[in-house]
């Protein structure tokens, strides 16, 4: 599916590189399961990104993407927090993708969402649409975080969200995370490092995090070996 990979490259920090893709990034804009809504949102992403000076959209991505927790595009961190078990979903997550042949980058993590949907874009339909449900909630927690920020980033996520329910309806998600703390702000993050300092345990996520029960298609869970 190369709307996958259009939208990993887009959510991707956006390097000085992609301003001369221009016609290709267009292009690829073309996917009959989506909404002419959906689309005309793309292509209004991709124009106004094209049209926004390297250096201004890179410290927009920043400010969105790499501020706090709320919007980070690393799955686990939404799923596991900081617990152990983000490890071992980890390990198994590398050894699904090295299963069919897909090797990550020295500096990528396994659960970096432009990552997962590099590799999504390369298998069948329907296993796609199986993980894209599997992750489904926090696709729908972030996008409606980003319409609440008011970010040209809502819209590949509301892509994401209507490739894998059909429909986009984040009125209720979107109250709810209206009442939400910002954690990217200077204090909010100040408090971040201060808790982490003198943070002697790890805290299981919260209800509104629970991964769900099952894997998706293609995943197998590699128990750890425990030595004697």
């Amino acid at each position: 599916m190369k709307l996958l990979k259009l939208i990993a490259v887009l959510l991707d920090y956006p390097a000085e590189e992609l301003w001369a893709h221009g016609d290709e990034l267009r292009a690829a804009i073309d996917d009959p399961a989506l909404s002419a809504e959906r689309l005309a949102a793309l292509r209004g992403f991709v124009d106004e990104l094209l049209a926004t000076e390297p250096m201004q959209a890179q410290e927009r991505w920043l400010e969105l993407f790499d501020r706090g927790r709320a919007m980070s595009l690393l799955l686990f961190e939404h799923i596991h927090g900081e617990s152990r078990d983000r490890g071992q979903a980890m390990v198994d997550l590398i050894s699904t993708y090295r299963g069919h042949g897909f090797e990550l980058g020295v500096k990528q993590l396994p659960d970096y969402l432009p990552v997962v949907l590099e590799y999504l874009s390369m298998r069948p339909v329907a296993e796609v649409r199986d993980w894209l449900g599997h992750i489904g909630h926090i696709l729908e927690l972030l996008a409606a975080r980003a319409q609440e920020r008011n970010s040209p980033y809502a819209a590949l996520l509301e892509a994401l969200v209507e490739t894998a329910s059909g429909r986009v309806d984040l009125d209720l998600l979107r109250k709810r995370v209206a009442s939400e703390e910002r954690d990217d702000t200077p204090e909010a993050m100040d408090r971040v490092w201060e808790e982490e300092a003198v943070r002697f345990g790890v805290e299981a996520p919260g209800e509104d995090c629970n991964p769900p029960t099952r894997l998706p298609s293609g995943v197998k869970r590699n128990e750890p070996t425990v030595t004697p």
